[in-house]
């Protein structure tokens, strides 16, 4: 009968760690995405804009102009489509 290394017992426990870890976090996001998908664009607006810079005054541009900041500023505070759509759906009917 073949003993059991303690090194392997370790790797093993460790390799089950990781996975519950990976499992969990996915959960976790899954379920943060979904309460973004619910949020308003004001919301996602002062939640994304605001982390980086102080935030411009919806006046502060023409519709046609929010509608470029928010194709550049989708890809720099990494928002989705939906997110991107809502925050200038708010700046451009606020102004």
């Amino acid at each position: 009968m073949k003993k059991n290394n303690p090194l392997n017992i370790v790797t093993l426990i460790l390799v089950m760690l990781c996975g519950i870890i990976t499992v969990s976090t996915m959960n976790g996001c899954a379920s943060a995405k979904k309460s973004v998908t619910a949020k308003s664009g004001v919301q996602l607006w002062g939640e994304n804009c605001q982390r980086c810079h102080n935030t411009p005054s919806p006046s502060s541009f023409s519709p046609e102009q929010w509608e470029t900041i928010g194709m550049h500023m989708q890809t720099r505070a990494l928002l989705t489509e939906s997110e991107r759509d809502k925050i200038v759906a708010f700046l451009k009917n606020n102004k």
